[in-house]
């Protein structure tokens, strides 16, 4: 008889916990909800190259964009002045992790929160930029990669010699102020001494300095104009091919978006390939793992672009071990 009530109890007790047992199950099998991405961008619009390289990234890593993550993208579309208010949207909407494209986009990151972990996509140096304490201990709220193009001058001065073997004088574009810039000039000028090559330097802080730097570049006889990566001469890298084209002047720049716009050759880093990695520690952050424990990665891939077609128009020839390394050969 005992049995028999304990029985009844049991199977009572059972039909009263079920729907909360259910109830608890269901819980427990709901997916967690898509974590926020925001991705502040200094240039490049998402539907672009590079944005659509980290999302590649992400995908590798085995997120679903809109079941695990939502990217609120925001571009300054090149103006510098937009990125403080950009920023400051992203943090508002309580992002989980930020990465950013470029130094100026990460300084007003950095100023604006010293909470929200921050992914490093394209800087070129996040320990002269003051972002870090070093690249193997980053500390505080930020990691990723270091775009490192400091020690690539020299040796993208160096194929402008190979491709362009009597050049003896390069104008080199650059923009005063720029800390970045000044080592970059000191790096081009310990190259230039050993490639036999004068350099002039021919400095612009604004649009409008463009041309008349183009002009001083001219009178003093420049074979070649460098121009030193920087997202003004970026955001104007079509006026700057014109007066070089117009001038029959050949212009190399680190990124390919020149020499598929008319320059003679690019030579830098895979920007592609940078933002693509930085998914890589976005996604390490959101599983837990803190910024100041993560160390600053340098770049692995780099490409040489040359165009034929710029080439021709200036009436010079390539040589062919510049053709076989190239990346690149646009016809």
């Amino acid at each position: 008889m005992i049995s028999r009530v304990c029985a009844f109890a049991l199977v009572a007790l059972a039909i009263c916990l079920g729907p909360f047992a259910l109830a608890c199950a269901a819980d427990l099998q709901q997916p967690a909800s898509p974590r926020h991405i925001g991705v502040l961008l200094g240039t490049s619009l998402p539907e672009e190259r590079e944005p659509q390289a980290f999302l590649q990234g992400l995908r590798d890593a085995g997120y679903v964009e809109g079941r695990d993550v939502v990217v609120e993208w925001r571009s300054a579309k090149g103006d510098e002045d937009r990125l403080p208010q950009l920023a400051a949207d992203l943090i508002q909407r309580k992002v989980d992790v930020i990465v950013v494209q470029s130094m100026p986009a990460a300084q007003v990151v950095k100023r604006a929160t010293s909470t929200i972990p921050i992914v490093l996509a394209v800087v070129a140096d996040p320990v002269a930029g003051d972002l870090v304490t070093s690249l193997a201990h980053p500390g505080g709220n930020i990691t990723g990669l270091s775009a490192m193009t400091e020690e690539l001058s020299a040796k993208r001065l160096q194929v402008l010699k190979e491709a362009m073997p009597r050049v003896t004088r390069i104008a080199v574009l650059w923009k005063p102020g720029t800390p970045f810039h000044t080592r970059v000039i000191e790096q081009l000028k310990a190259a230039a001494s050993s490639l036999s090559i004068e350099l002039k330097f021919v400095g612009a802080r604004t649009p409008e300095e463009i041309g008349p730097a183009f002009s001083t570049a001219i009178r003093a006889q420049a074979q070649a104009l460098y121009v030193i990566e920087d997202l003004l001469f970026f955001n104007h890298r079509r006026t700057l091919i014109k007066l070089a084209s117009d001038a029959r002047l050949p212009i190399v720049f680190s990124v390919k978006e020149f020499a598929e716009g008319g320059g003679l050759l690019s030579y830098g880093l895979s920007y592609q390939d940078l933002m693509r990695r930085s998914a890589g520690y976005v996604d390490r952050i959101l599983k837990g793992a803190k910024p100041a424990d993560l160390p600053i990665e340098q770049p692995t891939k780099f490409e040489l672009v040359v165009n034929l077609k710029a080439a021709k128009a200036l009436g010079i020839t390539i040589p062919e071990s510049i053709l076989l390394r190239a990346d690149e050969v646009i016809r």
